[in-house]
């Protein structure tokens, strides 16, 4: 199979190199300024790198749109008229409804949709890493071929056969996710501190939160902006969030203890039902990886971003264990250290002890509070630019940990993927 990648950033040129390294003929295409800078990078491998989109739709019996998610139409727009007969053709943005939308609209009627979606950044080799695999409109030996494709690079495949489940999984997976991990970056941001060097983040579970907040940031914010904007079901999740996260801010600031203990055990009944397999992360293994040089100063913590989420899954009636089958590695760590709280009586009630009485953290779940609503505002406006630039600022608040924050997070994953 001939395979032809319009679009060679991040993870276009990642599964460049990884269907080339498995013996397929690659093929791709850029923007003209970048194509001496990826020629040095892929000829070498055996890539070829073609003029226009145009002449990789003409040729390529795999075709795989890997362009940004609010530019897709245009690039589909351009060059999708001109696809191979019969040829198959998938894309790698994180929401479908759109994407099929798009394909539909402008392949030929012969062309075979069989999209996917990669659940790892950049920073992963696709071997071993979990792939989405929806089949829309084809026939059983194309789809035959992309399962060999993917089973060939190492890809953990995952079928799912429409792509209203993908993206309602997806909405939590990433775009809930995501925003948690962002709302505590603009909190921690606009309270001028670094987390590592504070005594309320130290320790095995904010060791987790740190380092999965700096990951996230250290990657380019249209990536986020997509995932939550153009998937109509993260509005709904995200909104949900916010509300649960409200909620529980004023049940703390008003001392409300008995509906507080309530709410929180039935959402921890709900969500963590002895039947769910858990996830078991090592404590001993999230407290080796730490920012912080001051482990005497650690302090309790009210965990009101993890609350709020286990919240936020009861009302929204979702399991989270079932989206484990599309899961993410931030998904993975937030599920794994919202299970690790729940499921210490001990440590839950220091949770919640502290959130309805310790003054001292108060201020800072203030901010944690604003920054939920702030980005849950701007992405029930469907505002990209706001997205992106709010999601900027906070980057380069973080900028000279954003690196090793990288570093370490994927080895705390490897390490807790190993236990």
């Amino acid at each position: 199979m001939n395979i032809g990648i319009i679009g060679l950033g991040d993870m276009g040129k990642l599964y460049a190199k990884a269907f080339a390294k498995a013996g397929y003929t690659v093929s791709g295409s850029d923007l003209p300024e970048n194509r001496s800078r990826l020629e040095d990078e892929l000829a070498p491998l055996g890539i070829k790198i073609k003029d226009h989109g145009s002449d990789i739709a003409r040729s390529s019996d795999l075709i795989i749109y890997s362009v940004e998610a609010d530019r897709l139409h245009d690039v589909v727009a351009a060059y999708g008229p001109s696809t191979k007969y019969g040829a198959i053709v998938a894309g790698q943005t994180s929401v479908k409804h759109p994407e099929i939308t798009i394909f539909e609209k402008y392949l030929p009627a012969d062309a075979q949709i069989i999209t996917f979606h990669a659940m790892h950044g950049p920073g992963f080799d696709p071997k071993d890493q979990k792939l989405v695999l929806i089949r829309h409109r084809s026939d059983l030996p194309a789809y035959k071929r992309m399962i060999e494709l993917f089973t060939a690079v190492g890809s953990d495949i995952v079928e799912i056969a429409d792509f209203h489940e993908h993206d309602k999984i997806v909405a939590d997976t990433q775009a809930v996710t995501h925003v948690g991990f962002e709302s505590m970056g603009t909190a921690w941001k606009e309270a001028g501190f670094f987390p590592w060097e504070n005594g309320s983040y130290i320790g095995g579970i904010d060791n987790v939160k740190i380092l999965t907040t700096l990951r996230i940031f250290s990657y380019k914010a249209h990536v986020y902006a997509g995932l939550a904007i153009l998937n109509p079901y993260a509005r709904q999740q995200v909104k949900r969030y916010a509300a649960s996260e409200s909620e529980l801010f004023k049940l703390m600031i008003q001392e409300q203890e008995k509906l507080f203990r309530e709410r929180l055990y039935r959402a921890r009944d709900f969500v963590f039902h002895e039947s769910r397999k858990p996830i078991l992360l090592n404590d001993k293994v999230m407290k080796e990886f730490s920012l912080s040089q001051n482990h005497e100063l650690q302090k309790p913590n009210s965990h009101l971003s993890i609350l709020s989420m286990v919240d936020a899954w009861y009302h929204l009636g979702v399991n989270p264990y079932d989206n484990l089958i599309a899961q993410t590695p931030p998904f993975r760590l937030r599920l794994g250290i919202a299970e690790y709280l729940f499921r210490n009586e001990e440590l839950l009630e220091e949770s919640i002890v502290t959130a309805l009485y310790d003054k001292s953290i108060r201020g800072d779940d203030l901010e944690f509070h604003s920054a939920v609503r702030e980005w849950s505002a701007i992405i029930g406006y469907g505002d990209m630019e706001g997205y992106k630039k709010h999601f900027n600022e906070v980057q380069a608040f973080f900028k000279d940990r954003l690196e090793e924050g990288k570093k370490q997070s994927a080895e705390l994953i490897r390490r807790l993927m190993e236990e």
